[in-house]
C-alpha cells in the first residue's frame, strides 16, 4: 500500500506540470501584440464602444441612420484591431477579414436591386467568391508575416524607452 505522503507529492507534481504547460500555451499568438497606430490612445476599443452604445439607442429609439452608423463605428475599430493583429503576424483574423468585403458587397447589391423576390441565390453566387479569394489572399498574408515574426521576432525595448 503506497504512502499517502507519496500520494500527495505526485498530485502535486502533475499540478505542477499542468500549471506550467497552460502558461506556456500561447493559443495562436506569436511574441508581443503589435503597437497601435495611436501611440497609447485606445481609438480602436472606443470606436467598438461607441458602436455598442449606438447599437442600445437604436434598439430603444429605432431609426434606420443610428443602425447604419452603429454598425459601421463598431466595425471600423473592430477592422482595426483585427487587421493590425492579423498583418503582423501576431494572430490570424483571415474569416473575419475576409467576410467583411463580401458582406459588405452583399449588402451593396441588396440596397442596388432591391429585396423583391428571391434574389439570395444571386448574392451567394457574387458574394462567396469574393469571400474565397479574399480568405485565400489573406491567409497567405498571414502566414508569410508569421514566418518573419518567428524567425525574427521584434527587438526587446531600448532600456529607458518608455
Amino acid at each position: 500500500m503506497p504512502s499517502g505522503r507519496r500520494e500527495q507529492r505526485a498530485e502535486r507534481e502533475a499540478v505542477a506540470l499542468q500549471t506550467e504547460r497552460r502558461s506556456q500555451r500561447q493559443l495562436g499568438t506569436e511574441g508581443e501584440r503589435p503597437p497601435s497606430p495611436f501611440g497609447g490612445l485606445p481609438v480602436s476599443e472606443v470606436a467598438i464602444f461607441a458602436g455598442i452604445v449606438g447599437l442600445v439607442v437604436w434598439l430603444i429609439r429605432g431609426g434606420t441612420v443610428t443602425l447604419v452608423i452603429s454598425l459601421v463605428v463598431c466595425t471600423l475599430g473592430v477592422l482595426e484591431v483585427t487587421a493590425r493583429e492579423h498583418f503582423a503576424g501576431y494572430r490570424s483574423h483571415t474569416t473575419l477579414l475576409a467576410s467583411i468585403p463580401a458582406v459588405g458587397l452583399a449588402i451593396g447589391l441588396l440596397s442596388l436591386i432591391g429585396a423583391k423576390g428571391n434574389r439570395a441565390p444571386l448574392l451567394v453566387l457574387i458574394a462567396a467568391p469574393v469571400y474565397a479569394l479574399l480568405f485565400w489572399q489573406l491567409r497567405k498574408r498571414f502566414l508569410v508575416a508569421r514566418q518573419a515574426r518567428v524567425v525574427r521576432p521584434p527587438a526587446p525595448p531600448e532600456p529607458g524607452a518608455d
